[in-house]
């Protein structure tokens, strides 16, 4: 059974933002300068958690729920200010990149591919230790992402169940070729990761100094279309074939009378179970090399899943099928006891998975914007907290608390106000002030909530393919009036360091 972590059981106060959302002249945030700046503000504001969501490479759609590996980093969150700063990118690549901002991933990925070959050229012995270093230390799923990502590239971004049979099959002669004949692109696809981890981790030590932990977020599924599924099928429920007999969603609910189909495939957790759960050590192994915490996205499903069948539509013919959930954290605080974790127990969530999540003192997660239907035994009200959970206003899927709350009709809007006993305070601040001052060892605030934003600013509309994970603040958003009251306020609360 895991140790209750020291640094989940003090009083903390914590912000939400993805990576994207920092500010900067690309078309997304990144890890540059921007990223240290934003720590700066976190010391001044005496937060100590930064949380952000998935850091892998996501699909078009730009999810980070959807990625393309379970372990590798987004390259598009490299920042190519530092590669100049390495020497890796000439002054002329960079007037080149200052020309084609608007290109995006594309343009930054071209220069990464230039970044490359100056590594092969002008790299010290240091830099070159250090690469041959972290392909060694991450073989178990570097190989294999960066034959998957080269193969992808060789078969026009198909998915791989659409690759010829050899390749989907993984046919050994064929992949033995393949990784002659593609050793260059895997060793670029390589390089991108080592630069990516190699970034993180200054940005880690960084935050370390400012007294800042990093909070990570694993989603529970992985997409079908992943380096971790083609290389590792049996680790799924698939076919002969390759094919998904059963997706992963939610049964139909008050909310959606068909449920929710995600698509995503099922674990084959009786043979995951005879391997040790090697793959889920490994993958946690990777994210504690990158956080100092991690939230589990849907702990419920380390318990039970929603099976659907995969000629199903709709969500509303699966099953649960119970997990091995005590047997997998087992053995994945097995490997590390140091481990922090935070399940993601929202939704209905019954005894059982109560259960597992309080056997490993796990802490959950309390949503306010859940909390005021009128119910007294409305578990996310604040007088049924524990210190061992995370109390947050709304998470990144949540509507800003601004925009939440201009929505509510005015006998929703006296119930919340009548809970918080009449306050002067306007919305978000009364519902910011509430999550800060409840017994919750943690409190996260959305950053769109410190700047007092409206729903056009909400990061995720679940259900919607479209608009979501483009948000991002402005500097100017963020007065110094505004950090001076966030800092009072985590202060008065005995949040501060």
């Amino acid at each position: 059974m895991a140790k209750i972590n020291s640094d989940l059981n003090k009083r903390r106060a914590g912000v939400l933002l993805h990576i994207t959302s920092l500010p900067g002249k690309d078309q997304q945030g990144d890890l540059g300068e921007e990223a240290f700046r934003f720590i700066d503000f976190l010391h001044r504001a005496h937060i100590t958690v930064w949380q952000t969501l998935p850091l892998g490479m996501p699909h078009g759609d730009g999810s980070p729920y959807q990625c393309l590996s379970a372990n590798a980093g987004n390259p598009s969150l490299i920042s190519v200010d530092n590669l100049l700063k390495k020497g890796w990118l000439s002054a002329d690549d960079y007037q080149e990149r200052e020309g084609s901002i608007g290109d995006g991933v594309t343009s930054k990925r071209s220069l990464l591919g230039k970044a490359f070959i100056n590594f092969l050229k002008i790299a010290n012995n240091t830099d070159r230790h250090a690469f041959t270093v972290f392909c060694e230390e991450q073989h178990k799923w570097l190989e294999d992402f960066s034959l998957f990502l080269a193969l992808k590239k060789e078969f026009n971004q198909q998915g791989w169940v659409e690759w010829p049979e050899a390749f989907k099959q993984r046919d050994s002669q064929t992949i033995r070729e393949a990784r002659r004949r593609l050793v260059h692109e895997i060793d670029f696809y390589k390089f991108e990761q080592f630069v990516f981890f190699q970034q993180w981790q200054v940005l880690k030590l960084y935050a370390h100094q400012n007294g800042v932990l990093l909070l990570g977020d694993i989603p529970i599924f992985v997409a079908y279309d992943s380096a971790d599924v083609w290389a590792a099928r049996k680790n799924f429920k698939l076919n002969d074939l390759g094919e998904m007999t059963v997706v992963a969603g939610v049964p139909p609910d008050y909310f959606s009378a068909t449920g929710q189909r995600w698509g995503n495939p099922h674990y084959d957790w009786e043979y995951l179970q005879s391997t040790g759960f090697k793959w889920w050590v490994e993958r946690m192994r990777v994210q504690q090399q990158l956080f100092d915490i991690v939230r589990i996205d849907h702990f419920r499903g380390l318990e039970a899943a929603w099976e659907i069948p995969a000629d199903e539509d709709t969500a509303i013919n699966g099953s649960w099928v119970e997990a091995p959930g005590k047997a997998l954290l087992e053995a994945v605080y097995a490997y590390t006891d140091q481990l922090k974790l935070i399940a993601e127990d929202l939704g209905i969530i019954t005894k059982s998975v109560e259960e597992l999540r309080d056997y490993f003192h796990l802490p959950g997660m309390k949503i306010l914007q859940f909390a005021f239907d009128g119910s007294a035994d409305n578990p996310y009200l604040p007088y049924h907290y524990i210190e061992n959970c995370v109390a947050y206003t709304g998470t990144h899927d949540n509507n800003t608390t601004l925009g939440w709350f201009n929505e509510l009709n005015d006998d929703e809007k006296h119930r919340v106000y009548e809970f918080l006993g009449f306050t002067s305070l306007s919305m978000p601040s009364a519902l910011v002030r509430e999550a800060l001052a409840s017994i919750a060892n943690l409190a996260i605030i959305p950053m769109q909530d410190i700047l007092e934003l409206g729903s056009e600013h909400r990061m995720n509309t679940p259900g919607t393919i479209t608009g979501n994970w483009q948000w991002r603040f402005d500097w100017n958003q963020l007065s110094d009036d505004k950090i001076t009251h966030f800092a009072h306020w985590v202060e008065l609360y005995g949040r501060a360091d």
